[in-house]
């Protein structure tokens, strides 16, 4: 038992302490990431003052926010159908196939694809891919859901006379809420920390660039507090709302 404690401690920070030295560092007054020169607040105050951060950062919540709107809708709408359709092994595997497939991959694909259609490229065409790639998860997390949902409920009110999409929004909507904003926290956070895909579906220019590409942009010159700041912010918000979304998964 204390040896599995020990592996565990381990991979923990194996893990974890890199995040941290990276939080800490976010914090040195000195700049350098090999001197410490004491606790400052400086650069998170030079990151919030930087125009590009500020843009990239609205870029990311405007693409996050939309993308997970969408996802949700449409996630939530796919785990019904599927869960009350006949099992077939081929719907699975076309419904986790944004899952497994790489980023990389998907990424070529949606630009192939938006190349082929003459669709020209920008905080639009982001949108469209993250909503792509984020409704496999929404999904499989609402589905997860309705593994244990009582359908015998919706149909007693089918019975009394409701229509379908009474049905929905009065029954079975308020049922399986928890998980759908579960499965829509989960998007947000894939969004706004997604690259690969952004960076080939973003197009050129300023105006349709994320947080995580302006990281990879200024990360070429060098690490700074600056950026370390950055993500220390980044962290922290997919942190807060994974840990949320897993609160109301288990609250189910």
């Amino acid at each position: 038992m204390n040896w599995l404690r020990l592996h565990l401690g381990g991979v923990y920070a194996f893990l974890y302490l890199p995040i941290v030295v990276l939080m800490v560092l976010s914090f040195n007054k000195a700049g350098l990431p090999t001197a410490w020169g004491g606790f400052s607040a400086e650069w998170y105050g030079k990151l919030f003052a930087n125009p590009k951060i500020q843009m990239a950062a609205a870029n990311s919540l405007w693409v996050a926010v939309i993308s997970t709107l969408i996802a949700t809708a449409l996630g939530t709408s796919l785990a019904l159908g599927v869960e009350r359709a006949r099992p077939s092994a081929a719907r699975e595997a076309l419904l986790f196939a944004p899952m497994i497939i790489p980023d990389i991959v998907l990424a070529i694909a949606l630009l192939s694809f938006f190349t082929l259609l003459r669709f020209s490229l920008g905080l639009h065409s982001i949108i469209m891919a993250h909503v792509v790639f984020n409704i496999a998860f929404v999904a499989a997390v609402v589905r997860a859901r309705l593994k244990s949902f009582d359908w015998s409920l919706a149909e007693a009110a089918r019975d009394l006379g409701a229509t379908p999409m009474r049905t929905f929004w009065s029954i079975t909507l308020p049922l399986i809420l928890p998980s759908v904003i579960a499965a829509a926290l989960l998007a947000f956070t894939l969004s706004i920390d997604e690259f690969i895909i952004a960076y080939f579906t973003a197009g050129a220019g300023q105006s349709s660039t994320t947080l995580p590409m302006q990281i990879y942009a200024m990360i070429r010159f060098g690490v700074t507090p600056e950026i370390n700041a950055m993500a220390t912010i980044v962290m922290g918000v997919a942190f807060v709302a994974l840990f949320v979304a897993q609160r109301l998964n288990r609250g189910k």
